[in-house]
C-alpha cells in the first residue's frame, strides 16, 4: 500500500577502486602504478557534497572488502593471491579473501586501512548519507584468510571434514582425494600473459566452485576464483535445517528472530558465521548491504540473518541480487529482503524497447505482474555487471538513455540507482585487459574518463564536462532532486498507455505516459516520455473520468508546470470529467507536469 509519509529512495553506486583514481593511462593489464587507483582519502566532505546534492540519499561502496588481488602487502601480514585463482590484476571484489578486514589498495596506509574506511563512513554520515556495502554469502575466495578475525571467530573451512564431500557443518563442499586444478585457456592467461614464477596453485582436496561447478578443474567460464559455501543443502538439494512453518509469509521479523532463537544447534556453520560478519559490519556504522546472487543461498538463511540484522537497526537497507521473478515474493516474504533487483523485468524491457525488440505496452504488463511488491523492486539502468547506457551496445548516448531513466526512477515507489558515471554519460570504451568495452571493468586497474572530467583533478565541480555532458548531469540532479522531495513518488500510479493506445490519433508506440498521485497532499504527476530518438508526435492525451474523479477535479482548466525545466506546461482540460492534455513531445524528449 502507499506510504506518502516516506521518501523515495535513491541509491548511488561507487566502485571504491575507480571513484577517486586521477590517473588517466588505462593501459591493458596496468598495473597499480601503471594505472592507479582511487582511496578512501578520496570521497572527500566536497565529493559527498556534491553526490548528495545530485538527489541521493544512500551511496553503496562497492569493493570495499578484502578481496583476492594481485599486489603484495606481505609487508603488513598479508599473504600474496595466486593470479591462476584471481580474475584481473585488481581482483574480483566478490572473491573474498577477509571478511572482517577492507580492500588495501583502497587505503593511503594499508597498514591504517580499518580506521581510513571508519572515517569514511563518519565522513558519508556527515554529509547525510546512508552507507551500503556487500555481503558475498554464495562463495568466497579460493584462499580465503581471517587475518583479522574478532575473538572466538574461526575461519571458514578451518573446522571442516575434508574426507567428505559433505557435512552439514562444513562450510565448503569437498572433493575428497581429488587436487584442484585452475582452469587454462589460451585466450585468457593469467594477467595476460605475463611471464611469472609463482608454480601451481595448490588446494587438495578440491572444493567445489562458487557457481556450484563440481569439477576439480572448473572451466574458464565458471567462477573459478571462488569456492562455494554450504548452507546445509545436500548435493541431492536436500535440506538439512529447519523449515518455516506455513504462515510465515505473513510474519514480521520480530517473529522470524524469535522462530530462530532457540534452533542455534540446528543451523549450519555457515549461516552462524555470516549473521556474526553481517553484525559486526552493523556495529560499524554500516546501514544496509548489497547481497550478491541472493537466490543461490536458502530463503530460510535470509530470515534468519535479515531479522537478526532488523532487530539490531530496524532502518537497515537489504537488497537482494536476484534474477528469478517466481521467487521474488518468496525473499521479500520469508527472506525478509528489503529490495530485489527489478532486472529481468523492467530493466530488460526498457533495454528490449530501446533496441526495437518490443514496445511500450510491455512496461505495463511488467507493473501490473509487480503491482503488489512495487515498493520492494529497486530500478536501475546501469550497474557495476551491466552495460553502460551510453555504451554502442545500449541505448549509445547519455541522451538516448534520458527518457528510459524517466520512466525507471518515476514509475513506481520503487528505490532506484544509478551507477557511478552514469550521470555525465560514461560509455565505457575501455579495454581494460581482463574487462572489456561497455561495461567499466571491476577486474582491473582503470580510470573512468567521463567521470574523471567531473571529477577535475579532486575538484569535483565538472569543470573538465563537455557542455552536453554538464547538461545531462542537471538532468539528474533535477529528476532525482525531485523525486526524494515529491510525495507522489510514494502514492498512487496508473498507466495511461490504455486509455490512449487506440483512441488518441498520433500516440505512437514508443511513447509511454501515466500519473502519480499523492491523496494526502494533493500532488498530482502526469509523466509522458518519448523514447524515439527520430520522431516528434503532437496529440491529446486522455486521462480517464475515474482518475479524474480520484483527483476530485471538476470541469475547468488547470495550469501545469514541467519539473524537469521548471518551465509552464500546457493547461490541462477536464471536460465531462475527462482530462485532455495537448502534448508537443520531440524526440528523447520527457516531461513531468504538476499541478500547480
Amino acid at each position: 500500500m502507499p506510504n506518502e509519509n516516506r521518501k523515495k529512495k535513491v541509491v548511488y553506486q561507487v566502485f571504491t577502486r575507480l571513484f577517486g583514481n586521477k590517473n588517466t593511462t588505462n593501459k591493458p593489464w596496468g598495473t597499480i602504478q601503471d594505472n592507479g587507483v582511487g582511496k578512501f582519502h578520496d570521497f572527500t566532505d566536497i565529493a559527498l557534497t556534491e553526490i548528495k546534492k545530485l538527489g541521493i540519499t544512500h551511496i553503496w561502496y562497492t569493493g570495499v572488502l578484502h578481496h583476492a588481488l594481485i599486489n603484495d602487502y606481505t609487508s603488513i601480514g598479508l599473504s600474496n593471491d595466486h593470479p591462476r585463482v584471481v580474475k584481473g590484476r585488481a581482483g574480483s571484489p566478490y572473491a573474498i579473501k577477509d571478511y572482517y578486514s577492507v580492500n588495501p589498495d583502497l587505503a593511503s596506509d594499508p597498514a591504517n586501512r580499518h580506521q581510513e574506511f571508519e572515517s569514511l563512513v563518519e565522513r558519508t554520515h556527515k554529509t547525510g548519507l546512508k552507507v551500503i556495502i556487500d555481503i558475498v554469502p554464495n562463495h568466497v575466495a579460493r584462499k580465503y584468510e581471517g587475518k583479522n578475525n574478532p575473538l572466538g571467530v574461526r575461519d571458514f573451512g578451518a573446522d571442516d571434514d575434508t574426507s567428505v564431500e559433505y557435512k552439514r557443518d562444513n562450510d565448503f563442499y569437498y572433493l575428497p582425494g581429488v587436487p584442484f586444478e585452475a582452469p587454462r585457456c589460451d585466450l585468457q592467461q593469467p594477467l595476460g600473459g605475463e611471464e611469472r614464477s609463482d608454480g601451481d596453485f595448490i588446494e587438495f582436496p578440491a572444493k567445489w566452485t562458487g557457481n556450484g561447478s563440481r569439477n576439480p578443474r572448473p572451466d574458464i567460464n565458471d567462477w573459478y576464483e571462488t569456492v562455494k559455501i554450504n548452507y546445509g543443502i545436500g548435493p541431492d538439494g536436500s535440506k538439512d535445517f529447519p523449515v518455516l512453518p506455513e504462515g510465515y509469509h505473513q510474519k514480521d521479523y520480530k517473529q522470524h528472530f524469535e522462530f530462530w532463537k532457540d534452533k542455534e544447534t540446528l543451523v549450519p556453520s555457515s549461516w552462524k558465521k555470516f549473521r556474526d560478519i553481517a553484525l559486526f559490519w552493523v556495529r560499524k556504522g554500516i546501514d544496509g548491504f548489497r547481497y550478491d546472487m541472493a537466490e543461490m543461498v536458502p530463503c530460510e538463511f535470509w530470515s534468519f540473518l535479515n531479522s537478526s540484522i532488523k532487530m539490531m537497526n530496524p532502518e537497515s537497507f537489504l537488497l537482494a541480487e536476484i534474477y528469478n521473478p517466481a521467487e521474488y515474493r518468496n525473499y521479500i516474504h520469508l527472506g525478509k529482503m528489503d529490495h530485489l533487483y527489478d532486472k529481468v523485468e523492467l530493466y530488460d524491457t526498457l533495454k528490449d524497447i530501446i533496441h526495437g525488440k518490443s514496445d511500450t505496452d510491455q512496461i505495463t504488463e511488467v507493473q501490473k505482474r509487480n503491482s503488489d511488491i512495487d515498493e520492494h523492486l529497486l530500478h536501475f539502468l546501469e550497474n557495476h555487471d551491466e552495460q553502460r547506457l551510453a555504451s554502442p551496445e545500449f541505448a549509445g548516448s547519455g541522451e538516448k538513455g534520458k527518457p528510459l531513466m524517466v520512466i525507471s526512477a518515476a514509475i513506481s515507489r520503487s528505490p532506484v540507482l544509478i551507477y557511478f558515471g552514469q550521470e555525465v554519460g560514461e560509455p565505457a570504451q575501455e579495454d581494460g585487459g581482463f574487462g572489456k568495452a561497455s561495461r567499466t571493468s571491476i577486474f582491473d586497474y582503470v580510470g573512468v574518463p567521463t567521470h574523471q572530467r567531473w571529477m577535475n583533478d579532486g575538484k569535483f565541480d565538472g569543470g573538465l564536462l563537455t557542455q552536453s555532458e554538464k547538461s545531462l548531469r542537471e538532468f539528474y540532479q533535477r529528476l532525482l532532486s525531485f523525486l526524494i522531495e515529491s510525495p507522489a513518488m510514494m502514492g498512487e500510479f496508473r498507466e495511461l498507455n490504455s486509455a490512449n493506445r487506440d483512441r488518441t490519433w498520433n500516440y505512437e508506440r514508443q511513447i509511454y505516459s501515466f500519473v502519480r498521485w499523492c491523496s494526502v497532499t494533493c500532488q498530482k504527476i502526469i509523466v509522458v516520455v518519448n523514447i524515439s530518438s527520430e520522431r516528434s508526435c503532437c496529440f491529446e492525451l486522455r486521462i480517464p473520468a475515474d482518475i479524474i474523479s480520484l483527483w476530485n477535479l471538476e470541469d475547468g482548466t488547470y495550469l501545469l508546470k514541467d519539473q524537469l525545466t521548471d518551465k509552464c506546461g500546457p493547461n490541462l482540460l477536464v471536460q465531462s470529467r475527462e482530462g485532455l492534455l495537448n502534448v508537443e513531445i520531440s524526440p528523447l524528449e520527457s516531461f513531468i507536469f504538476s499541478t500547480r
